[in-house]
């Protein structure tokens, strides 16, 4: 072990002394394993992540994973709603790149991870508040839920560990930042235009499939958006480079296409 590493085991160890008392809402630990790991590509609007090297040093990792694991749904109750919302989207990440890790080098892509009677996303491998959880089950029973957090902005900020998924930032949610952040994160995807655009040809958008996908979630007001026109009328200059483009975004009337998804592995090597 290098002296690099020999030094992060021993910033880790300090960091989770406060952790034997109470939960560290900053989540630093996973905070400097994304530093570390999650590599910006794109000017910024997507990224990849060097999972060697975090299946090389694990024991930051796990140690998080534990940290997670060893929340209570009692002590995540008294937790205030940004605290709860900052924990499950840094827990779904980190669990999804558990995922990976089990199973990587030797895949390309996430859906080459179950059978077809059970895929990724379905599988119960980690436990959460004092439950065995599948991503599922995290993000459409717990983050979708009716009525508790109603917040699509989720939907960029939960990865899939593919490149067609929003960015995972290279820094972790917290309760004091999560809503800058994740206007950050919308902010970021729909400047990509690789996966998010306006066609000058068809005079009509073009997005990713994520936007169809849970196209009702983004119908319930939060942030008074009521529908994707309304959301994408806000980012009219991430999306289009010309003023004609922005002006008709901002219609709100503009028809929207939705392009084929990339599976692959969002692997930095």
């Amino acid at each position: 072990m290098n002296k690099f590493f020999k030094f992060s085991a021993l910033f880790y160890l300090l960091l989770i002394m406060p952790s034997l008392y109470a939960f560290d809402h900053q989540h630093l630990q996973w905070d400097l394993i994304l530093q570390q790991n999650v590599h910006l590509t794109s000017n910024g609007h997507a990224s990849r992540v060097d999972y060697a090297n975090i299946r090389s040093n694990l024991a930051p990792f796990e140690l998080y994973l534990e940290l997670l694991t060893s929340v209570s749904k009692k002590e995540f109750n008294q937790w205030s709603q940004d605290e709860q919302k900052a924990f499950l989207i840094n827990a779904y990440n980190a669990f999804t790149i558990e995922l990976i890790l089990r199973h990587y080098p030797d895949i390309d892509s996430i859906k080459d991870i179950g059978s077809f009677f059970s895929n990724p996303w379905k599988k119960k491998f980690f436990s959460l508040l004092g439950k065995k959880r599948s991503l599922d089950e995290l993000e459409h029973h717990i983050l979708r839920k009716q009525g508790v957090y109603n917040d699509p902005f989720i939907h960029v900020a939960l990865i899939c560990a593919s490149i067609g998924c929003p960015a995972l930032k290279n820094e972790a949610y917290t309760a004091e930042k999560i809503e800058r952040q994740l206007a950050d994160s919308m902010r970021r995807f729909l400047s990509d235009k690789e996966r998010n655009r306006y066609d000058n040809e068809s005079k009509s958008l073009e997005v990713s499939k994520i936007f169809d996908w849970y196209e009702d979630d983004f119908k319930k007001g939060h942030r008074g958006i009521f529908s994707l026109n309304d959301l994408f009328s806000l980012y009219d200059k991430e999306l289009a480079d010309d003023k004609d483009g922005q002006t008709r975004i901002r219609s709100k009337t503009i028809n929207i296409n939705y392009l084929d998804y990339d599976w692959h592995l969002n692997d930095w090597h």
